[in-house]
């Protein structure tokens, strides 16, 4: 047998986790449904705590149905990349907790807010640039939300001391982008095809530019999906936040802080040497 490694990462811990638990669980006789109580009950029976379980039915519960992508979402990427998960705490709470991170880890102000839905769009002008500066300078987590448009949050109610968070990231503007770089480079095939039309060149060499350029204009678009995947773990970072911290009592949070004093602070970490 393979010996087991000094240090296991986390996807090999996540494996080992589920077999152990499928093993554990297999020791019991389950039908093709269970009720909620019943499945209570079995994770008593194996171990787990009640709260992480009735966390656990909760995202059953609220967990939706994948929409139907078109061709270009399959070809290129989405352009809306979205992350959801049910935390402990209220509403309100983890309201706060999302305002919080987002000013101090994303380069992200305010658009609107209402009760049960906040959307952020890019900073611009000076505040950006001390932002940016400071992040560059300091030794905390890099912005991973710089490519979306808008970000916005969907925050509901569930059962007591449970809510559902939702975070969505519009890159239409950034696939936008790589599509017609792909489009210029198709565009460039084209037109060298109709010259050689005009010059009577032959068949072979006629053909040549569209497949060149079509294989091009794919390649150009490739780069999004890390894009795409970067903002994707940018919005499960966040939840993870809300996770680690949304139970605890607002009183243990630090406050918001007003424009002013982001402004000061951002000048003095990047005048910090």
């Amino acid at each position: 047998m393979a010996d087991l490694p000094a240090r296991i990462d986390r996807a090999a811990l996540d494996r080992i986790v589920k077999r152990a638990a499928e093993l554990q669980t297999g020791e019991h006789e389950l039908g093709d449904d269970l009720t909620e109580d019943q499945v209570l009950a079995l994770g008593r029976d194996v171990g787990i705590p009640a709260r992480y379980l009735q966390q656990a039915l909760i995202e059953e519960r609220v967990r939706s149905a994948p929409a139907e992508s078109r061709w270009l979402d399959r070809a290129i990427g989405s352009a809306t990349i979205t992350a959801d998960r049910v935390v402990m705490g209220s509403a309100d709470l983890q309201e706060h907790v999302l305002l919080d991170w987002m000013d101090r880890n994303e380069h992200l102000t305010v658009q609107r807010h209402q009760d049960g839905r906040i959307s952020w769009e890019q900073m611009g002008g000076f505040q950006a640039v001390m932002r940016a500066a400071a992040s560059l300078g300091g030794g905390g987590p890099r912005p991973m939300l710089g490519k979306a448009g808008v970000v916005s949050a969907t925050i509901t109610p569930l059962e007591a001391g449970y809510c559902h968070v939702q975070l969505s990231a519009d890159l239409r503007a950034t696939r936008g982008a790589f599509i017609g770089g792909a489009a210029a480079l198709v565009s460039v095939g084209a037109a060298a095809t109709a010259i050689l039309a005009v010059l009577s060149a032959f068949p072979p060499i006629l053909l040549m530019p569209m497949p060149v350029a079509l294989v091009a204009g794919y390649a150009a678009t490739r780069p999004y999906a890390g894009v795409a995947e970067r903002t994707r773990l940018g919005l499960e970072r966040a939840l993870d936040h809300l996770q680690r911290r949304g139970s605890r009592p607002v009183t243990e949070l630090a406050p918001h802080p007003s424009m002013i004093t982001s402004l000061v602070q951002e000048v003095r970490k990047a005048l910090q040497p």
